[in-house]
């Protein structure tokens, strides 16, 4: 692969997502459609709970697909929208891996970075204060102020390393 060359990602499966579950009950999924100014409604509520019952990092259609199967009455449209207005209230992090397209997970409540299989689409979530107190002195170094980052690397898990020998 070379080294302009955006790697192509497998479609992921539920159990192929290592994670730091934030829990958020009822209360607060409907305490986040209130601070965007909106009422709280089925639907809304059906994303919300899907999102956070879910896997993370899906894409619009993965959503859309899983919420059809109990909710027919949700639009793709709809999902989108909630997704957009969602991740401009910084209640959902858009995550954009590759140039792929968007994935969106709720916005957990502590900061992670992701590594990603390039084989078989599976994504770890890491913490490194080591990692992130570089990050703060190559900010610091070029006179930046830093007020978010993503940090995703890309690599070949031990499961598809294991195949191939």
């Amino acid at each position: 692969m070379g080294k302009d060359t955006v790697p192509f990602l497998p479609r992921q499966h539920d159990d192929d997502i290592v994670v730091h579950a934030d829990q958020f009950d009822e209360a607060e999924l409907k305490r986040i459609i209130r601070a965007l100014n909106l009422k709280v409604t089925s639907q809304r509520m059906a994303i919300l709970k899907a999102l956070h019952e879910g896997r993370r990092h899906v894409t619009a259609q993965e959503l859309y697909e899983k919420l059809n199967k109990e909710n027919p009455d949700i639009g793709f449209a709809t999902v989108y929208r909630f997704l957009r207005t969602l991740t401009e209230g910084t209640f959902v992090t858009e995550v954009r891996m590759g140039g792929l397209p968007a994935r969106y997970e709720l916005t957990p409540k502590g900061h992670h970075d992701h590594l990603t299989c390039v084989k078989c689409g599976k994504i770890c979530e890491f913490e490194n204060k080591a990692i992130e107190g570089l990050q703060e002195k190559v900010a610091n170094q070029f006179g930046f102020k830093l007020t978010h980052h993503i940090l995703e690397l890309y690599g070949v898990c031990p499961s598809c390393q294991a195949k191939n020998l």
